[in-house]
Order: structure tokens, then sequence, then C-alpha cells
């Protein structure tokens, strides 16, 4: 589960950090028939603040009026949404930094001494996290010992377990 929005990976061009903090906000400027959509990120460093585009040169009558109540009311959910476009993302050129920004929810049973354990795992939000990591912290054990336990073959799963996953999946441990 997501706890916070991600940081944005973008090089600052007053003091070279490489690192922006959505605050979350919007600044939507209109033209006459024509609206402009920015979502501000600050420095981590200096404080500068950078627009993120959402909308460009676009006509009014074509934004849905939900989005634009949306961004008015400088709606969190909304900025969240937008960070995990990849469209917006690749128009601005950004990455994000999902390190601190999530957690691990178990749903707060405690852990069964049983010989095979089958787990679903289900993402609230696409956070790309190493499979391994989720599995050493919801099961207790090391990062070390998760992997291996892969290579063994007692820790079972559809999908790949190296690298990183947005998705949900399953997996079973062999104890």
């Amino acid at each position: 589960m997501p706890t916070c929005l991600p940081l944005v990976l973008r090089r600052c061009h007053t003091c070279a950090s490489d690192r922006f903090r959505s605050s979350g906000k919007f600044r939507v400027n209109a033209n006459h028939k024509l609206i402009d959509a920015w979502l501000l990120a600050l420095c981590t460093t200096c404080g500068e603040t950078t627009k993120l585009t959402v909308l460009e040169r676009t006509n009014v009558r074509s934004v849905r009026p939900d989005l634009l109540d949306r961004m008015h009311d400088n709606d969190p959910g909304l900025a969240a949404e937008l960070l995990q476009d990849p469209v917006l993302r690749r128009r601005n050129r950004i990455a994000l930094d999902w390190a601190d920004a999530w957690h691990l929810d178990t749903g707060g049973t405690e852990h069964p001494d049983h010989e095979v354990l089958d787990v679903s795992v289900r993402f609230a939000a696409r956070i790309p996290v190493r499979p391994v990591r989720l599995i050493a912290e919801g099961c207790g054990l090391s990062r070390a010992e998760v992997e291996r336990l892969v290579t063994e073959g007692k820790v079972v799963s559809a999908v790949r377990l190296s690298g990183r996953l947005s998705g949900d999946f399953t997996f079973t441990l062999k104890r």
C-alpha cells in the first residue's frame, strides 16, 4: 500500500539536485478556449518549483468537468493517479522513486507454522517492488534466506521472482 506520493526523479535547474517532492497541488491556466494544467513539485534540496505538464493547450470543452474540478480542488488522489500514468511520465521525462513511499500490510495475522504456505500478494497501487523483498518482509525472513529458498525451489511462483513487479502475484513457500 502506498503511504505517500513517490519522489519525482528529474534534474533541478537551480541546484542540480535530482529529486522533487510532489506537493499534490495543481496550477490551471485558461486563455480564451484553451487550457493548460500542471502538477507542481518542489525540489527536495532548494525548494524550487517545477511544473509537470498535465494538459497543454487543450480545448476547455474537451476536458471532463470532474477532472477540472479535481484539479481546482488540488485532489491528492488525482496527483497519485497522474504520477502513475506512463504517458505523463514520458511527456515530462520523469521517473518515480518509491523508496519509503509504501508499506506491506499483512492483514495483522500471525504467520502460521505450516509446512506449505500459499500466499496471494495484491497491490493497492502499481508500485514496482522486488518480490524477494516483499516475501522477506511479509514472512519475517532475510532477503538472502528468501533468495536461497528460491534457488532451492522452496519458494515457487508462476511469475519471475527476480527483478521488479508492480502487479498481483501468488507464491508458495515450503518450509
